[in-house]
C-alpha cells in the first residue's frame, strides 16, 4: 500500500499511509463514554500487524473495563517531546542533506524566530492547525516568503514526529492556508530583483565606477569578501565560507569543494592578479581561523554583512547581481563562447547528454577571461587584449578533445 490514505485491516485497526511514504497503525475504539477514539499504535514495520492487533485488543478490553485507553496510553508511554525538541532532533538528522551551511542554519533559525515563540513549548502531538495559524498570522502578509518557508518547515517537523510515533497525523497544510489571509502580490524590486524576478544587477557599464568607490572606502573584511565576489563572480556564500586550504596562490587557483557549490561539483576558479592581491591582503591579518573572511566571532560572515557594504554604494542592486553583470558584459562586449562563460559561473549544463560527454571545465580559457574582467573592473582600457582567443567554432574541437 503506497498511495496516501487510510486502509482498514479489520477489527477497528487502520493502516495510515502519509504522502511522505511513512506508515503507522491506528486503533479505532470506543472509550468508556462511548466516544469514538483513534489511537496511534506506532509506525509500521517497527510495529508488526500481529503486535498492532494485540495492542488494539488490549485497548478494547481497557475500554470495556471502564479505563480510558488514551489516558492509559499516555500514562504508560514515554514523554512526548515539545515541538522545539522535536524540531531540533529532526534538524539534526536532516542537516547533512542540506546543500550548504547557509541553508542548514536558515532552516532551524527560521523556526527559532517565528515558530518556537508560539508553539515551541507545546508537546508535538498538540501542534494542530489553529496553533500554526496563530503562529504564522503576524508574518503571513508582512513577510510572505519567509512565512511560507516556516509553514513548510513546521509541517516537516510534524511529519517527522508522525514517522517516529509521537503523533498520528500530519498537519492539514491546505486547511492552514485557508485559515490565513491572502498574501499580497510580491513586488519583485522589494526583494532586490528586477521586473523579471532576477537578482538586480549593477549595469556592467557602471561596474568600474562602483569598484573604484569600493576600493576608496575604508578597508574591512566584509569589503574584501565583496571584492572577491566581484572579481571571481562566485556566489556570496562561497566567498563568505572560503577557507585557506582551498587556495593555491602559486597556481593562482581557488578550488571550492562540491559541498559548498550549488551544483554539488568541485569548481576551480582561476584567480586574476587582483583576486590574488585580495587573498594576500587577508593573509597579512590572518588569525587562528581557517576561514579567509571570519567575523568577529570567528564564524563565517553573514549574507547581511556583505549586503550592507554593497548597499552603501549601490542601493538598487544586489551582491548576487554581479554574476548577471558579468554574464551581460561577456555577451555584449566579448566574443567568448557561452560555454566558457557558463563554466566561469559554475552553471551546470541543462543538456544531460551533452553534459555527460563534456569532460573539460575550460580552465585555460577561463583564466584570461577572468583577467580581462578584472582589468575591465579596474578601468583598464586595454582589457580586451587579455581576452582568450577562442572562437565559437573552436568550442566543438575542445569538446572532441575532452571526450
Amino acid at each position: 500500500m503506497k498511495a496516501p490514505g487510510r486502509y482498514s485491516v479489520g477489527d477497528g485497526l487502520i493502516l495510515v499511509v502519509t504522502k511522505s511514504g511513512s506508515r503507522s497503525w491506528i486503533a479505532r475504539v470506543l472509550d468508556p463514554s462511548k466516544r469514538r477514539r483513534d489511537i496511534g499504535l506506532g509506525p509500521y514495520p517497527e510495529v508488526s500487524l500481529k503486535d498492532a492487533r494485540r495492542r488494539a485488543g488490549e485497548m478494547r478490553n481497557q475500554s470495556r473495563e471502564g479505563v480510558d485507553p488514551v489516558a492509559a496510553k499516555r500514562a504508560a508511554a514515554r514523554t512526548i517531546p515539545t515541538f522545539k525538541v522535536t524540531a531540533t532532533k529532526a534538524h539534526g538528522e536532516r542537516k547533512d542533506a542540506f546543500r550548504n551551511e547557509k541553508h542548514r542554519e536558515q532552516w532551524i533559525d527560521s523556526l527559532a524566530s517565528y515558530a518556537f515563540p508560539a508553539i515551541g513549548s507545546l508537546p508535538v502531538d498538540q501542534v494542530d492547525g489553529p496553533a500554526v495559524v496563530r503562529a504564522l498570522k503576524p508574518i503571513w502578509t508582512a513577510k510572505p516568503e519567509t512565512a511560507r518557508r516556516v509553514l513548510q518547515r513546521v509541517a516537516s517537523v510534524v511529519a517527522w514526529a508522525v514517522a517516529h510515533g509521537y503523533r498520528d497525523h500530519e498537519l492539514p497544510v491546505k486547511a492552514i492556508r485557508m485559515g490565513l489571509p491572502k498574501q499580497p502580490k510580491v513586488n519583485p524590486n522589494a526583494r532586490g530583483t528586477d521586473s523579471r524576478g532576477h537578482f538586480a544587477a549593477i549595469p556592467y557599464n557602471d561596474a568600474a565606477a562602483y569598484v573604484s568607490r569600493l576600493r576608496s572606502s575604508s578597508d574591512s573584511i566584509s569589503r574584501a569578501a565583496l571584492e572577491l565576489v566581484m572579481l571571481t563572480v562566485c556566489r556570496s556564500g562561497e566567498a563568505r565560507g572560503a577557507k585557506w586550504a582551498e587556495f593555491d596562490l602559486d597556481k593562482a587557483e581557488w578550488k571550492i569543494p562540491g559541498d559548498r557549490i550549488k551544483a554539488g561539483v568541485e569548481h576551480t576558479i582561476p584567480l586574476s592578479p587582483d583576486a590574488v592581491a585580495v587573498i594576500k591582503r587577508m593573509r597579512e591579518i590572518r588569525g587562528t581561523s581557517d576561514l579567509v573572511f571570519p567575523s568577529r566571532k570567528g564564524e563565517a560572515l553573514s549574507d547581511v554583512a556583505l549586503s550592507k557594504v554593497h548597499k552603501i554604494l549601490s542601493p538598487s542592486s544586489t551582491v548576487h547581481g554581479w554574476r548577471s553583470a558579468f554574464r551581460d558584459w561577456a555577451a555584449e562586449q566579448t566574443s567568448v563562447p557561452g560555454e566558457i562563460v557558463e563554466a566561469a559561473l559554475a552553471h551546470t549544463n541543462p543538456n544531460r547528454v551533452e553534459a555527460a560527454y563534456r569532460r573539460t571545465n575550460y580552465l585555460d580559457q577561463r583564466r584570461p577571461l577572468m583577467e580581462a574582467w578584472a582589468a575591465y573592473l579596474a578601468g583598464d582600457k586595454g582589457w580586451r587584449e587579455k581576452l582568450p582567443t577562442v572562437a565559437s567554432a573552436t568550442v566543438h574541437r575542445l569538446h572532441e578533445r575532452a571526450a
